[in-house]
């Protein structure tokens, strides 16, 4: 099954690049502010000839409904919505007399107006506005749904203007695949450790390219876009691609029709892949606690409070910046002091929560989790800081996708399944159960357990009792829950997740990633 998924490197630029990278962000977010004002103004124009107030589309008004927005066969005005419809838009409008022009004096001392649309358009890839649309279509649909109820969640606000920021922004490129050499290209020439964008040129990274390089040249990924983003005083650079199916080693198709634990390859003789129902219990001392339906324990990570760790030298830093004057030049170090630390925080808890999710998914085949209403126990005070800086969505978005690509299952439980207050030996329901209660001792008959532990304990069993398996043509399991908090996109690919490769390249050797299923050849998602 073909996947998406992103390559991060951080960029060694040169003072020339970072100004030529500066002027792509500025552009991307030139283009998407005169998108929304295009829009706004074509709403406004809309109103006026339905004879309505003709004031300017405010932020927080709701959404028309589009078929009553989008006009044009009566000669009224056309709202864009779509990005399609911004791209034509602001196409349009670059090349207008709004977007620039110039008096010329002629011989005679006469004077005329050339019409010279945006000037400094040619100083950018055409594609950065384009992109930049695109994301305001994105969000104009997402307010449209939210506002008519097609999206389900948080109501989404209508998109607002960007303000010009010195430490952030990014911009997007597509790569186009029609030329025989394509746009984007890793590795170039004599220099493996870059990337070559159009009209740029070629971006030095610090990382290492070698695994994205020998996928692409194998034909087992293949380049979709790149996003050049800034933050924490550096420059970033994901590279989107579609990638084909990871090993077969690596799947859990095997592990369907197998018994309770089988050897994953013969190149881990050690690892056994447990192939039964596995639950996991999130918490706040232990951030994950997994176990089977037998009661044993298989998984026990503690809670590292990446957050609470650096909070002393957070607020210090935060106090630092709010000392400064505002426009100042120390003012704009401390900010990117700050970014820093707020970099260094997020890295330790993403760095964590994929060890655990990927030791999870590379060693049982079905999991289940909690249906937590994290947002509803993010309203008590006491616990919110504590829940954000746990990232229980996040944990549970990563075990989704993963487990996904390797073939297996991720069932939810029931919402208001009590699985911490149900004894895992008799099924008994304690309801005075309470929160700092860590061992969960049985009335009934009188069975002691962690408390974490006998929660996962029990959420092995009800999928035990509540999930059929079966299994389709391809072997991936077809009773398949989906999480609402794991929605979202892949953003880390670029961790080892095999073993080195067996011989270097050119000579023969063969890696993992080097082998199975082309992404022409795989099956459609």
């Amino acid at each position: 099954m073909p996947r998406h998924t992103s390559f991060r490197f951080c960029l060694d630029l040169s003072v020339e690049q970072e100004r030529v990278l500066s002027r792509h962000v500025g552009a991307a977010r030139f283009a998407f502010n005169q998108a929304l004002r295009l829009h706004k103004d074509a709403r406004a124009a809309v109103r006026r000839a339905q004879g309505e107030p003709s004031g300017v589309v405010a932020d927080g008004d709701e959404p028309r409904a589009r078929t009553n927005a989008i006009d044009g066969d009566d000669g009224a005005p056309r709202v864009p919505w779509t990005g399609f419809d911004l791209i034509k838009a602001f196409n349009a409008w670059k090349r207008s007399e709004a977007a620039g022009r110039r008096f010329l004096v002629g011989i005679d001392r006469k004077t005329r107006v050339e019409v010279t649309g945006l000037a400094w358009r040619d100083q950018v890839v055409a594609q950065v506005f384009e992109e930049a649309a695109v994301d305001l279509g994105r969000g104009l649909k997402a307010c449209n749904d939210s506002w008519t109820g097609a999206r389900k969640g948080s109501r989404v606000g209508f998109p607002r203007f960007k303000k010009k920021s010195p430490t952030g922004g990014s911009f997007r490129i597509r790569n186009k695949t029609t030329k025989r050499r394509p746009d984007i290209r890793i590795g170039d020439g004599d220099r493996p450790r870059s990337v070559s964008l159009p009209k740029i040129g070629i971006l030095r990274v610090r990382e290492d390219t070698r695994r994205l390089r020998r996928m692409i040249a194998t034909g087992r990924a293949r380049i979709l876009s790149v996003t050049v983003s800034r933050g924490a005083a550096r420059w970033w650079i994901s590279i989107t691609v579609e990638a084909a199916d990871l090993h077969p080693a690596h799947g859990h198709s095997a592990a369907r029709q197998a018994p309770l634990s089988v050897e994953v390859s013969s190149e881990q003789p050690n690892a056994q892949l447990n192939s039964g129902w596995v639950g996991v219990d999130r918490g706040l001392r232990v951030l994950a606690v997994a176990g089977s339906s037998d009661g044993s324990e298989v998984l026990r990570v503690d809670n590292q409070r990446a957050l609470r760790r650096g909070l002393p030298r957070l607020r210090r830093l935060s106090r630092a910046v709010s000392r400064k004057k505002k426009g100042s030049k120390n003012r704009q170090k401390a900010v990117v002091r700050l970014g820093r630390q707020h970099a260094r925080i997020r890295n330790r808890r993403r760095h964590v929560l994929h060890q655990v999710s990927n030791q999870l998914v590379k060693n049982h085949a079905r999991l289940v989790l909690e249906d937590l209403n994290i947002t509803g126990m993010r309203s008590n005070r006491k616990l919110s800081r504590a829940i954000s800086d746990a990232a229980w969505g996040e944990l549970a978005r990563q075990i989704t996708y993963k487990q996904a690509w390797r073939g297996g299952q991720v069932v939810v439980a029931d919402r208001w399944f009590p699985s911490s207050k149900t004894c895992s030996a008799c099924g008994s329901l304690r309801k005075d159960l309470a929160l700092k209660d860590r061992t969960f001792e049985c009335r009934e008959c009188g069975h002691v357990m962690d408390r974490d532990l006998n929660a996962a304990v029990n959420l092995a069993a009800w999928a035990e009792n509540h999930t059929p398996t079966v299994t389709d043509g391809a072997g991936r399991g077809a009773a398949r829950v989906g999480d609402r908090q794991a929605a979202g996109p892949v953003t880390n690919a670029h961790r080892q997740d095999t073993p080195a490769h067996p011989g270097p390249p050119g000579r023969g050797g063969k890696g993992l990633d080097d082998v199975g299923t082309s992404p022409q050849a795989a099956p459609a998602a």
